[in-house]
């Protein structure tokens, strides 16, 4: 994976880019969805003259390897809002490539994304590119490694400005001491090699730097690994005479490993200075898909790993399936089944609508070869479906291919039912309807996770002949993108479109519009405000008569409210058959048989009309009052927290036949409503709003403003404030920033920059670096209508590494001007 710049492949300045194809994504410079290139490197021997250019040198290359690599890359974005796109990527690779930007050094979504990759336990390299820009600072961005990604860098190149603070002209190899440059206005293809002793009669003071950097670089390896400590005591502890191959293998070692370190290397990607190496090191140190770990599945509720179940070492419990995986029921008897007629197991992790090719299913194969015209089983859906067509993709552009082998990622055009997540199967003699036999039917790899949405919008159809054509656009736009959510608001009727931030929906109602030709727009979503009464009402008897549609309709009863008490407002509340709890209301149906003494109900002693029932009675009842409840008597907002009581009188307010269900329902809700209209005439009714529990994470140096803003400008309450779980970059989910081992910056070798900006740093500067990156949570109470739109708000508090989550609390009542604030907004006054 490449995570950061995209010109690292190509040119995202003039807007040219291939993996950036969007028309969106060109015209803001950004990536927005992940994009998928094949390509093989190094270059073989007829691509070399075109593809390499000459070098005017030869020199041992950083890999090892003779002949071409196929190598997967996948580009994915940088920004905040499109977090899923790297996530469902992050699922299907092998390694990663973190770049950074020389000059900004490590910015927020870098470290989100660098944890992320933790948590999936990927091998990691790191590129710092944009050292040609004003104000690079390849030191300053080692020191920032440390603190904020808290692993220990490996510098395996340094930068060669010329002159010392200079331009930027190439780069020194720290494991084959030699220097790479490139000439002026160039294409990058062709490239000069200077050994360690031309490079003293050009560079002194660089050629020094480079051998600290071998030093410091051997010295931190030795630390992980034992077998570089014994090429060092070969070599009479001398960290230059240590052969570049045994330092690569060390390296390597390492990044397998999963150990606290991380290769850093250097470049200039717009000028194409430093790509070819980066290029070197991908195969050399990152992990083929033999290499990495064994994927994780799940075969009847047992999990395990693929490899284990293929060969026979993982007990299987034989399952009945119905029409769904999730419904499979477990039997008694447990085997250890050999699958030799398991064909092929991919994950398809991307879903796109093309609109030349159709539907687009990515998929990364875990086992065997996905042969065109396979039969899929889709484990998740338990449907089968053929696949006509695969593709190797080179973002856009695409290569018909026969077939996909085990490690490939490539497309499957024409699949109908395939979402994001999904495993596909291809099993010998499996039946089309039923696919494998159990329990192979319900194997299913580890799903991708799809994160909370934090941001929400209404959309609305043009017209109602518009409104199938919006939903089936909008059915297509996520089964693309599994992070837009879709809802009906209850209070408003409004269809919301929730995602992960401003932008990202943005780009998902042009895609609607612009793509998919849906008319519809997109406005701010509307609050669904309550009124709560203040004084009690009643007891009110309303007698109901009057002929509807020509049918006379007789019944009374006696209906009173009250503010609903805190206890009876818990959802611990027990319905029973007299009392139901609706839309955060208490509404108690009492039947009696006498007004006189009161008494309950008896059955045995009371006789109820033949086309009624006590049933039918209460549900007719109840319906009256909710529909009484549904509008205040001041702003006409439903109400909420209210306690309504209605009582009928079996011996005296039901008249035979012409007490019919409606009747009841049309007699409880004129009751409740004269109730209602009773409570208003002695006080007002107060105005109640959504709240939401909030969980914010955000670093030490925000913690402050962050609160500050929550408390006072907001409106919220501060529930709680803890310190945040996160991964480690060990891959461990259950340790905190505390529980890391901290860097101190006084050990970590960085080459000193151009200007000298990390000369010094007394303690102070590493305690800020290290104290200052701590991740704390933040549980808040806060009104849904400041949370709208709260999401840039955040970022712009916390420098753009604040995230949260929310969820929908209680309604809770409005102070005195917050309550003006808001109904002058309504008002529009």
């Amino acid at each position: 994976m490449l995570y950061g710049k995209t010109t690292t492949t190509e040119h995202v300045d003039d807007g040219s880019t291939v993996t950036d194809f969007l028309p969106a994504e060109r015209a803001r410079g950004i990536t927005i969805q992940s994009a998928a290139i094949t390509f093989h490197w190094p270059p073989s021997k007829a691509e070399n003259s075109a593809a390499v250019g000459a070098i005017e040198k030869p020199a041992v290359p950083l890999s090892q390897c003779v002949e071409p690599h196929t190598v997967n890359l996948i580009d994915t974005p940088g920004h905040a809002d499109f977090t899923f796109e790297v996530l469902r990527s992050l699922r299907v690779l092998d390694g990663a490539v973190c770049i950074l930007d020389g000059v900004a050094g490590v910015e927020a979504q870098t470290e989100k994304v660098w944890y992320q990759a933790a948590a999936y336990k990927i091998p990691k390299i790191i590129y710092v590119n944009k050292l040609d820009r004003d104000g690079a600072a390849f030191g300053k961005t080692i020191k920032e490694i440390a603190s904020k990604l808290h692993t220990w860098p490996a510098v395996c190149q340094i930068p060669w400005f010329e002159g010392g603070n200079g331009r930027f002209i190439g780069i020194v190899d720290v494991v084959g001491l030699k220097a790479l440059r490139w000439p002026d206005g160039g294409d990058g293809k062709t490239l000069k090699i200077i050994a360690l002793d031309e490079l003293e009669k050009l560079d002194s003071k660089l050629t020094e730097t480079a051998r600290r950097a071998r030093t410091a670089l051997i010295e931190l390896l030795g630390e992980y690994d034992a077998l570089i400590i014994e090429k060092y005591l070969e070599c009479n502890e001398d960290h230059i005479a240590i052969l570049p191959e045994d330092i690569t293998a060390a390296l390597r070692r390492c990044v397998l490993n999963q150990k606290n370190l991380v290769p850093v290397f250097a470049g200039a990607s717009f000028r194409n200075i430093g790509v070819q190496p980066l290029l070197d090191a991908i195969i050399s140190l990152l992990p083929s898909p033999e290499e990495t770990q064994d994927p994780e599945i799940n075969v009847g509720g047992i999990n395990g790993v693929l490899k284990q179940m293929i060969q026979g070492k993982m007990a299987l419990t034989k399952v009945d399936v119905l029409s769904k995986a999730k419904h499979a029921v477990p039997s008694k008897k447990s085997s250890s089944v050999t699958n030799t007629k398991l064909e092929t197991c991919a994950l398809a992790f991307k879903v796109v609508n093309d609109s030349k090719r159709g539907v687009l299913v990515y998929v990364r194969v875990y086992h065997g070869v996905l042969h065109r015209n396979a039969m899929l089983f889709n484990t998740n859906l338990q449907v089968s479906e053929r696949a006509p067509r695969l593709l190797e993709m080179y973002a856009s552009d695409a290569v018909e291919v026969a077939s996909l082998s085990a490690g490939q990622i490539g497309v499957i055009v024409g699949l109908k039912y395939a979402r994001t997540g999904d495993t596909l199967l291809v099993y010998t003699g499996a039946n089309p309807k039923s696919g494998p036999p159990a329990p192979l039917n319900t194997l299913q790899l580890r799903p991708i996770e799809v994160p909370p949405p934090v941001f929400f919008a209404s959309i609305e159809s043009q017209s109602l002949s518009e409104e199938q054509t919006v939903a089936n656009s909008l059915a297509l736009l996520l089964r693309e993108d599994p992070s837009l959510h879709l809802s009906v608001d209850e209070d408003s009727g409004q269809t919301l479109l929730s995602g992960m931030g401003e932008l990202h929906l943005e780009i998902a109602r042009d895609r609607l519009v612009q793509d998919l030709k849906a008319k519809a727009s997109m406005g701010k979503i509307e609050i669904g405000y309550r009124e709560c009464i203040l004084a009690s009402g009643g007891p009110d008897t309303i007698l109901f008569d009057r002929e509807t549609a020509g049918r006379s309709g007789k019944a009374a009863c006696t209906a009173s409210i009250s503010p609903l008490i805190e206890t009876l407002m818990d959802d611990e509340l027990v319905q029973t058959d007299t009392t139901f709890r609706q839309d955060g209301n208490v509404i108690d149906v009492y039947l009696i048989q006498n007004t006189d003494e009161e008494t309950e109900l008896n059955s045995s002693s009371t006789t109820i009309p033949s086309h009624l029932s006590e049933t039918i009675i209460r549900t007719a009842l109840q319906n009256g009052v909710v529909a009484a409840l549904a509008r205040g008597p001041q702003h006409s907002f439903a109400l909420h927290s209210t306690h309504a009581s209605i009582t009928l009188d079996l011996s005296t307010q039901i008249f035979g036949t012409d007490t019919t269900p409606s009747a009841l329902t049309s007699a409880a809700r004129l009751a409740t409503q004269a109730a209602i209209k009773q409570s208003f005439q002695q006080v007002s009714t107060a105005l109640m709003e959504p709240v939401m529990k909030v969980i914010i994470s955000v670093d030490e140096d925000s913690l402050g403003s962050v609160v500050h803003d929550l408390s006072s400008s907001r409106g919220g309450h501060i529930l709680s404030l803890d310190d945040a779980d996160i991964v480690s970059a060990a891959g461990s989910s259950s340790q905190t920033r505390d529980d890391i081992a901290l860097i101190d910056l006084r050990r970590v070798y960085s080459p000193p920059d151009p200007f000298d900006v990390t000369s010094t740093l007394g303690d102070s500067d590493i305690a800020m670096a290290s104290n200052g990156n701590r991740q704390r949570t933040i549980t808040a109470k806060v009104p849904l209508k400041e949370m709208v739109g709260y999401l840039k708000h955040l970022r712009s508090l916390t420098a753009g590494r604040g995230t949260f989550v929310m969820s929908v609390d209680r309604f809770e009542r409005m102070g005195i001007q917050r309550e003006k604030a808001v109904l002058k907004e309504i008002r529009g006054m």
